[in-house]
């Protein structure tokens, strides 16, 4: 089995790819550059055992010759401008990159053929603010973000392609889900490593955004082992995975803070971290998964978090 992961130097694509490789395959890990961070894959000791590749997904002959080239039997396609805020400041970059990208693995796939299988890294932003919960894949989308937006137009242009050209494609449509990989342009991540910050005496306050409002929080290695469950079914499909509750953004900072011992005053409402529009709650089902796939999870959220901070001090105390 050979697996190309774009996005490979990212959160997930880092955890799938240790997942594959203890499963056997050969990884290809598809970097933007040839100077991409590695330090991920460093962290998992796996470096040196996947094949880098660079190619620009951008460009549709790039990404033909990435798949003639190394002829996968399945691709992970996690590349994306993931950020929820940055997409309100470079709306059209995030629209174009996350469409486009898809849209040439899925015509290279075509036009190469072959037996191949390809997983889309989706997105619950795309539901928006809905109606009822929790969320399912027949919820109506009311995307509230340029994010959710281009994960939106992903999601329907996979299922265009798998309908009229009988390819075998799938969407997992994940809500947010952590780890120790996650950089600090994420807010559970930043709550964290700024808050180990305000311990050590380096660091006045936590500037947060809106933190009245309620997620879906998951753990990643967890949530790999569902993206290679579904390229493993006969007939490729659709699913949400997800925790199944939702959980205050506020109790996530009073969790670390009475972890480390901080007082809420050093809590501070930065307005421009606000964003223009967001969700109030969001949570997903995720009976079909566990019942179709197989995947188990029961992992607290909070025990990730601990293992968060964990590693942010022991970071630190090296760094010291």
């Amino acid at each position: 089995m050979r697996a190309i992961i774009t996005g490979a130097n990212g959160q997930d694509g880092s955890y799938l790819a240790q997942f594959l490789l203890g499963k056997g395959y050969a990884v290809i890990a598809v970097l933007r550059a040839k100077t991409s961070n590695l330090e991920n894959h460093r962290i998992l000791d796996i470096d040196d055992q996947v094949i880098y590749a660079s190619a620009d997904l951008t460009n549709l002959p790039s990404v033909i010759e990435l798949i003639s080239q190394h002829q996968p039997t399945e691709i992970y396609n996690l590349a994306a401008q993931s950020s929820v805020s940055r997409s309100f400041q470079e709306p059209i970059d995030t629209i174009s990159y996350n469409v486009v990208t898809l849209l040439n693995l899925l015509e290279a796939m075509r036009r190469v053929g072959g037996d191949i299988r390809l997983y889309h890294a989706s997105s619950s932003e795309m539901y928006g603010n809905v109606d009822c919960l929790p969320i399912t894949l027949n919820t109506q989308m009311r995307p509230a973000s340029p994010y959710a937006v281009s994960k939106a137009s992903a999601f329907w242009a996979l299922s265009t392609y798998r309908e009229s050209f009988d390819l075998k494609a799938a969407s997992g449509v994940l809500f947010n889900h952590e780890s120790i990989l996650r950089p600090k342009t994420f807010f559970v991540k930043k709550v964290v490593a700024e808050s180990v910050q305000i311990y050590l005496g380096r660091r006045q306050h936590l500037e947060v955004g809106n933190i009245d409002i309620r997620r879906d929080f998951g753990y990643a290695p967890e949530y790999v082992k569902a993206m290679w469950l579904m390229l493993q079914q006969p007939v490729q499909k659709d699913y949400i995975i997800c925790s199944g509750r939702s959980i205050l953004l506020r109790d996530i900072v009073t969790y670390v803070f009475e972890k480390l011992g901080i007082d809420e005053c050093r809590v501070v409402v930065n307005q421009e971290l606000v964003r223009p529009t967001d969700i109030d709650d969001i949570y997903g089902d995720n009976a079909s998964a566990k019942e179709e796939l197989g995947w188990q999870y029961a992992v607290n959220f909070f025990d990730v978090i601990d293992e968060m901070l964990a590693h942010e001090l022991a970071l630190n105390v090296v760094r010291t």
